[in-house]
């Protein structure tokens, strides 16, 4: 079936039966591109410019990569587009002016998915700049930049990129995306916490729209709320972007089908579920294998930068058991060491071991939501891991470092977020055993401005330095995390800013270190 000929299926409600007989399958592929008039309104008038969102780009191959805007001249008031199919004109040029034109089609922009369009560009050059826009209405976006990987068999000598968690619109500005946006960068991961679900409160810097969301049009107008921020948006049109969630693109601390508050229903959860991953998915560069089928999608998935690097971007929420012991820090109880208890579920998991046994690459990343190192967050005697991170599934832990050390896995490293600071970690098998051998390196990246104003040390700094040898930087500023990737040695830059709670903090880099290939320990640089 052609991509013209595919017909979208509105949302439904759901029942018990329809999960068991469809397998959450609920939703078609909606109509992406098509050159027939009767596919759209190839001009419709808009009240006020359409391109409010900005553009963006993600996921890039060789040979191309996903271009992605949404029409929406009124984003906090439903989109402000009519119910009808709109034409979208995009083009691809080779240089900044748009002059000279690689690419070029028509795609349309449905009602059923905001008004958003995906592009799947193909065929063009590996390793190289490109410039986009899109058209619509008699009107232009702003052009974005973005780039192809470079060929599979291709060792670059260098590789530049960021990665960022927790924008929280509420607690503060996104002033690091500005600094961001002035590096020279190939690439942006974003781990998870795009979005805050929570309502509206008049005693932040900045205040949500609506209340908590669990309706389409609520997370809906979430995403474009967020997306109207112009440094974000000017980091999107910056170079194209690896996107995964955590939880609050759906709902806070939630463990598969199940919600941190008691009684609530699954199958309701999972009807809200599917809801906010339309909407996660509708303004996001995704590329059709990622389009949700009901309350399911897949964002697991292997990104290539020659061999100089492979990404692994995995999801740590949605097939994940429950929290053991109930969340937060506390001392390990029985159910963390259950070996069926998993954070990745039985098939990713597989998955990942797979693509690590077949990469080659010579680093091996894992773009990944929580923190991996088992850290004792109480000083003294008292044990207490967080039961939300990888501590709290110890076996699933200790099965994925093992996996690293005897097959082998060339150079692994692992990205986080998640938890509001910055943290440089040796990962062992055994962390108990000071002379256990070094593994892997995971870099936990801060907030963008989850948490409102950070700080470079908190109370519990000594205490967390003392208990834990393995960490060797830990800090509560925010900011993100640059990296700079060569075949000979991995340099990462922690670049704070001091304060989110009003604008144009200048940038500060904290902390820097060095892995080198065929030694996972970290230095300092």
């Amino acid at each position: 079936m052609s991509a013209s000929q595919r017909q979208f299926i509105p949302a439904r409600a759901w029942n018990r039966r329809d999960f068991l007989t469809t397998g959450g399958s609920l939703l078609a592929w909606p109509l992406l591109s098509s050159t027939s008039s009767a596919a759209y309104r190839r001009r419709v008038p808009t009240k006020d410019y359409p391109f409010k969102l900005g553009v963006a780009s993600g996921d890039p191959a060789p040979d191309g990569f996903v271009l992605w805007t949404r029409l929406a001249p009124e984003p906090l008031s439903g989109g402000g587009m009519p119910q009808a199919n709109v034409e979208v004109k995009w083009q691809v040029a080779s240089d900044e002016q748009m002059t000279k034109v690689v690419a070029k089609g028509t795609a349309t922009a449905s009602p059923e998915l905001a008004h958003s369009v995906h592009i799947e560009v193909a065929g063009l050059q590996p390793a190289r700049w490109y410039w986009y826009q899109f058209s619509a209405s008699g009107e232009t976006s702003p052009i974005g930049r973005t780039r192809t990987a470079p060929a599979l068999d291709q060792l670059p000598q260098r590789m530049r990129f960021a990665f960022a968690s927790c924008q929280h619109y509420e607690n503060g500005y996104f002033t690091a995306y500005e600094h961001m946006a002035k590096e020279d960068l190939d690439l942006i991961v974003h781990l998870g916490d795009y979005i805050y679900e929570g309502k509206g409160s008049t005693k932040l810097v900045r205040q949500h729209v609506g209340p908590e969301c669990d309706s389409l049009e609520e997370y809906r107008t979430r995403h474009a709320q967020y997306r109207t921020d112009e440094l974000l948006q000017a980091a999107h049109a910056h170079c194209p972007w690896l996107v995964t969630w955590d939880d609050h693109e759906f709902d806070n601390n939630c463990a598969g089908s199940i919600s941190e508050e008691a009684k609530v229903d699954p199958v309701k959860f999972l009807k809200r579920r599917a809801r906010a991953y339309q909407a996660y998915y509708e303004h996001m560069p995704l590329r059709r294998s990622q389009f949700p089928k009901g309350p399911d999608m897949q964002l697991y998935r292997r990104i290539d930068f020659g061999r100089l690097a492979e990404f692994a971007v995995l999801d740590t929420r949605q097939y994940r058991t429950d929290q053991p012991c109930g969340d937060g820090n506390k001392p390990p109880c029985k159910e963390v060491f259950n070996p069926k208890a998993t954070l990745l579920g039985d098939k990713q998991e597989q998955w990942l071991y797979a693509g690590l046994k077949a990469s080659p690459a010579r680093w091996n990343v894992l773009a990944q939501q929580v923190m991996m190192a088992r850290v004792d967050r109480a000083p003294g005697e008292v044990i207490a891991y967080s039961m939300d991170q990888w501590p709290g599934y110890e076996v699933n832990r200790q099965r994925v470092l093992k996996f690293f050390a005897d097959s082998k896995v060339a150079n692994p490293i692992v990205l986080t977020g998640d938890i509001h600071s910055n943290w440089a970690n040796d990962l062992k098998v055994n962390c108990d055993d000071p002379k256990s051998p070094v593994v892997a390196a995971e870099f936990v990246g801060t907030s963008i401005s989850s948490g409102g104003d950070g700080s470079q040390t908190r109370k519990d700094t000594p205490g967390v330095l003392a208990e834990n040898p393995f960490v060797k930087f830990y800090n509560s500023e925010r900011g993100y995390v640059s990296c700079e990737v060569t075949p000979t040695k991995w340099q990462t830059h922690y670049r704070t800013v001091e304060y989110v709670t009003r604008p144009g903090a200048p940038l500060a880099t904290r902390a820097s270190f060095v892995v080198e290939d065929g030694r996972p320990g970290l230095q300092n640089s």
